[in-house]
């Protein structure tokens, strides 16, 4: 697949919240069960799991449906 996710940083508040940012810029706040269930999940590949969350990853067809004839291509 493509090269892991990266300049992804989580901060996790006194308050419970979870804040994730990319490259310095708030990509995401969580609070509550969703920030216990990130907690619980960011310990393997905790890159590829902030990409995800924040959805901002890539799935490597970008380009075939831009290109598309429907699309526009």
């Amino acid at each position: 697949m493509g090269e892991a996710a990266q300049g992804f940083r989580y901060v996790e508040r006194a308050d419970g919240t979870v804040v994730i940012t990319h490259h310095g810029r708030v990509a995401s706040t969580l609070r509550g069960g969703r920030a216990a269930q990130f907690l619980a999940e960011v310990g393997d590949d905790p890159q590829l799991t902030m990409a995800r969350w924040t959805g901002n990853y890539r799935r490597g067809n970008e380009r075939t449906a831009r290109l598309h004839p429907r699309n526009g291509g």
